[in-house]
Formats: structure tokens, sequence, C-alpha cells
């Protein structure tokens, strides 16, 4: 049995990135020593798009939402690139926060590099100078007045399981006595 004809197998003869069952063909994932293990079965929109990141159409890797569970570990790879080629759209990075990865299967998805580019990437960084990452859990390090809200949320009170606001470094989100309130990074201090 060829290659493609156990991908169509294992897929269902549909692309395992977007679902998509007309224009398929097989992709390796690189690095690759040409096994099975290390090919996909993608359309030729997928494999476009892959091709040439300039062609990119974000609202079409919103598939990547249920591929990125697959038990294949070439299309967990693949999936990790994509959400991180697009993570300045926002949804990538809450799609990227949730996956897991085991570590041979990581090591491999950042084996070409993808994903370190780290300098137009929004890092929100706290009081202290340490990265926040979403679903942290912060503590107040000076009285704010809650703009709408009423009331003064206390230095010391701690904010559970924060949000990130992706599209600017200096803002994060959380719960102070059941309101959700934008709070600014200079003002917290990451807890365990």
């Amino acid at each position: 049995m060829n290659i493609e004809k156990e991908l169509h197998s294992r897929s269902g003869s549909i692309c395992e990135l977007c679902g998509a069952n007309n224009d398929l063909k097989s992709f390796e994932v690189k690095p690759s020593n040409g096994t099975l293990d290390q090919h996909i079965l993608i359309c030729n929109t997928c494999n476009n798009q892959i091709e040439n990141p300039e062609q990119t159409d974000a609202n079409h890797w919103r598939c990547l939402n249920d591929s990125m569970w697959s038990t294949a570990p070439p299309v967990q790879v693949m999936a990790w690139r994509m959400l991180n080629r697009l993570r300045s759209e926002g949804w990538p990075q809450d799609l990227l926060d949730m996956l897991y990865l085991e570590e041979d299967t990581l090591e491999w998805a950042k084996a070409t590099g993808e994903g370190e580019n780290d300098e137009d990437t929004v890092k929100h960084i706290d009081s202290n100078g340490v990265q926040l990452q979403s679903g942290d859990n912060v503590v107040l390090i000076k009285d704010l007045n809650v703009k709408g809200g009423g009331f003064t949320a206390k230095r010391g009170t701690a904010v559970r399981k924060i949000s990130l606001v992706h599209d600017n470094s200096e803002h994060i989100e959380g719960r102070i006595e059941g309101q959700h309130i934008v709070i600014l990074t200079k003002y917290v201090k990451k807890s365990n």
C-alpha cells in the first residue's frame, strides 16, 4: 500500500486540516525521513497557504479548532505551526494556549523555526518584568478606581485566571468583585 492510500484510510478521505474532501494529496511534514508517520493528507487550499504564507487567509484556518485535537502527530505539528504563523490575529493564541503536544512532537513542530519570530508578538509583562500568560493569577500592586464599577480595587487584591488583550501588551482582563475589567500590566505582579 502506498503512502497516499494509507493517508486516505487514516483520514477517511478528507483534508486532515480543514476537512475538505476534494483535490487531496499527500504532504510531507518536514523534517522527515519519508515515512507515513510524517505525512498528512491535505487539500490544495491548505497546501497553497502553507507553501505561500503571503496568501494565507486567517479565516480558512479556523478549522484548526477541530483538527488540532487529531491523534496523528503530523497533523498536530502542522496545526501548531499554522496557529503560530497566525497568532497575531488573536484567536490562534487562545487555541495555542489549549493545545498540548508531547515533548518530541513539540520539538518536531519547532524544528523549522515556525513560531520563533517573536519580535512582532505582543508580550504582556508585569511590574516586575515577568511575562504573563493567559490563565495566570496576578495581584494588584496599587489601589485602582474601577471606572463604571463604582468601587476601588485595593492593593493586594488577587485576580485569578487573567486573559490577555492580544493587540495591546499593556492590558490584561480579569474579574474583581464580579466585574470583568481591563487592568494595566504595570499595576500587577504575577502570583502563584
